[in-house]
């Protein structure tokens, strides 16, 4: 089994789901008391929050290829960035180590082409929702990406980071999730990607009248694969 090296801590709310989820993977696929091999380096989130805010990405990308490089060191066989806006410093982060960086939208689109999904709706941070660096993955696959409004963008953004991330669930948030999902499939959109990993904290399938694909999962599971590829 090769050793997974997490960078986690955006927020240390949805590491817990990443850890959860991936010592689950490895027990059903081999059974027993088998768990998985994780080496986690947990951020301090208010340090990357803060660059987030001010734009400095090439700042918050020093400080995450220097974790990568440091999980490398003690002996990690792959990467994985426990979020998905901060893949936006992937390729950064990529070309610090040596070993495979599991990159969260490139699993999901496997995942969603995998299950025939040609058309589909995008929810996360704002920074997510709004720039290129992770439709484009998804466009690249084939895929076409719906997005809500600007009001709604902004609504979810704050429900992440004002909420989800303090550890704050509220009823009316997710139905008010749940309304801009129901539009979405209106506009076309064949499922929904939760592409913040906080985001399956709050809203699961059956709340939710589209497919939803939470990233969190695909990506924890995407590592358990590679981690186990002599065990397929």
């Amino acid at each position: 089994m090769k050793t997974i090296g997490l960078i986690g801590g955006m927020s240390w709310e949805s590491t817990v789901t990443y850890y959860k989820l991936m010592n689950q993977e490895v027990k059903n696929r081999l059974g027993g008391f088998h768990s998985a091999k994780i080496l986690l380096y947990s951020v301090d989130f208010a340090e990357i929050e803060e660059l987030q805010r001010k734009g400095e990405w090439e700042k918050s990308g020093e400080i995450l290829a220097d974790v990568a490089q440091r999980l490398e060191q003690a002996g990690a066989n792959m990467i994985l960035i426990g979020t998905n806006t901060m893949h936006k410093v992937a390729d950064q982060v990529r070309e610090s180590v040596g070993v495979p960086l599991v990159h969260i939208a490139e699993a999901t689109a496997e995942e969603l082409r995998g299950q025939g999904i040609q058309k589909v709706a995008l929810l996360g941070t704002k920074y997510t929702m709004q720039q290129h660096f992770y439709r484009d993955k998804l466009e690249e696959a084939g895929l076409t990406v719906l997005v809500p409004g600007d009001d709604e963008m902004e609504q979810i953004n704050q429900i992440i980071f004002q909420e989800l991330c303090l550890g704050i669930q509220s009823d009316h948030s997710r139905e008010f999730i749940q309304s801009v999902i129901d539009v979405l499939g209106k506009e076309g959109a064949e499922g929904v990607i939760l592409g913040c990993t906080e985001l399956g904290l709050l809203l699961q399938q059956e709340g939710s009248p589209l497919p939803l694909f939470d990233t969190t999962d695909i990506h924890a599971k995407a590592a358990v694969k590679l981690a186990l590829d002599d065990q397929d």
